[in-house]
């Protein structure tokens, strides 16, 4: 009898999945639109291209991108910190995103995993993807709760940034009720469960601490970013139930933090971190909210690149091709290769020199092109668009001396003291200007690492002690050849 019962319930249970499943949602109606972000499809469509455009640049890491941290206050407020988690998604193929965010007006247990339809925002309709979000229903045992989805805004503001960088993604819209150590843990489970080995990135919605003075929320909120960074899931869990003031949306941050602990290697990159006075309808310094960007990855890095002799030696042949070519018939060498290494996207630059002397020197940090491109590139530009040299002259090409940087992804550091010179390159950025030195100018010059900073500081046009007030650090290494 007792295994009779168990049937009937796990059947009733199967029935209420498919009951709730099978509602027809059709295509919710934005309430967000005009008070979260622009309800005019131009102005918000250039509001998150300029977002888009003025976000910190990423680490530009190489690993296993599958999930995004992403605030969900107005875009006034915290548009541009989620643009920098947003921007590291651009144009990747995702075939789905999973959106989680806390329910801040309807209080109910368990998750509701939007089954159908879509959601309409201003840029259009994004559609949700039913059977993803049918499994994850089995999986965790949530289903739909029309309340729960009503007036929620943490997921809808999160769907134009998805419409703008994965035009192509579908959506699948999972609102968190009481945010339990059960509802945590079994959402958490149906993701490990179901998406390994599909093109799915999860966005966790979440603001951080709430309408304290700026020195405390920024405080309490870098403490809640170090616990992130550090998988510190059980201290998170604690905090949150016993109802302190770190994270509205504590529970889908947790869930996917699990969720990346079950692959390999999981790391957590913070991208951005603003508090609503720092916007331009900047609330007062004596209430403010925290907003984060952060990035989540799984998986091993890829192998350290190193280039063979061989190919430094094709590299050096490539780039004085390419500047003799273009400095005697204004004409782009053509080229072609098999090799693994030149075609890889990396950034490179090209510094000429004349009798010991600097002639010219240009190149790209991010790794937007394959490493013979960028090389045929940037040598031409320092040969001909450096703008502190004029134009190299067919007279000068003769002993004309050539060097290149190859370089690795850029890596943000906190703290200055993880400078070393001789080994890093840097990069400094502050208010929209930013200045790049390469690892071997430092050592040419016998600099230590402040009067390094102190230079990159200049160089980017900033006060020499800008690294002392709030610029932003990059360091970087290069394989250096000529």
């Amino acid at each position: 009898m007792k295994k009779r019962g168990l049937i009937i319930i796990s059947f009733l249970f199967f029935i209420f999945l498919l009951v709730t499943l099978s509602w027809p949602q059709g295509i919710r109606k934005p309430i967000a639109a005009d008070g979260f972000y622009p309800g005019n499809p131009e102005q918000l469509s250039r509001q998150i291209d300029g977002l888009l455009q003025n976000a910190k640049r990423p680490a530009l890491s190489s690993e296993n991108l599958i999930a995004l941290i992403c605030p969900h206050a107005g875009y006034v407020y915290s548009g541009q910190v989620a643009a920098a988690a947003y921007r590291l998604a651009q144009g990747k193929d995702y075939e789905t995103v999973v959106i989680i965010g806390p329910s801040h007006r309807y209080g109910f247990e368990g998750c509701s995993i939007y089954p159908s339809g879509g959601f309409e925002t201003p840029l259009g309709i994004a559609v949700v993807d039913e059977s993803l979000a049918l499994e994850l229903s089995k999986a965790s045992g949530f289903g739909y709760i029309p309340e729960a989805q009503a007036q929620e805004h943490s997921v809808e503001v999160q769907v134009p940034f998805i419409q703008k960088v994965l035009p192509k993604a579908k959506i699948v819209p999972i609102v968190m009720g009481y945010q339990t150590r059960t509802t945590i843990v079994a959402l958490a489970h149906s993701l490990s469960e179901v998406l390994p080995g599909k093109k799915v990135l999860v966005v966790a919605s979440t603001d951080m601490s709430h309408y304290l003075p700026k020195k405390d929320a920024n405080k309490i909120d870098a403490a809640t970013a170090s616990l992130i960074k550090s998988f510190n899931t059980d201290l998170l869990l604690a905090k949150i139930q016993r109802g302190e003031n770190i994270l509205c949306g504590g529970g889908p941050v947790l869930s996917t933090l699990l969720y990346a602990q079950k692959g390999e290697k999981a790391r957590v990159e913070v991208l951005d971190y603003a508090d609503s006075s720092q916007s331009s309808s900047g609330t007062p310094e004596s209430e403010v909210v925290g907003y984060m960007a952060a990035a989540v990855y799984s998986g091993p890095p890829d192998p350290e690149f190193s280039l063979t002799p061989e190919e430094k030696g094709e590299l050096l042949k490539l780039a004085r091709q390419a500047i003799n070519q273009f400095v005697k018939q204004d004409k782009i060498v053509e080229y072609k290769t098999q090799d693994t290494n030149l075609i890889s996207n990396k950034g490179a630059f090209v510094t000429l020199k004349k009798n010991g002397l600097l002639r010219g020197c240009i190149g790209y940090i991010e790794p937007v092109y394959p490493l013979y491109q960028t090389v045929i590139q940037t040598a031409i530009a320092a040969a001909c668009q450096d703008p502190r040299f004029p134009p190299l002259s067919s007279e000068e090409l003769d002993n004309l001396e050539i060097e290149i940087s190859v370089l690795t992804p850029l890596k943000k550091i906190d703290s200055p003291k993880l400078v070393e010179v001789g080994k890093h390159g840097l990069v400094l950025s502050q208010w929209g200007r930013r200045g790049v030195l390469l690892p071997q100018v430092a050592v040419e010059n016998h600099w230590s690492r402040e009067t390094f900073l102190d230079e990159a500081c200049l160089k980017a046009g900033l006060p020499r002690d800008a690294w002392k007030s709030g610029a932003d650090i990059y360091i970087f290494e290069a394989i250096v050849f000529h």
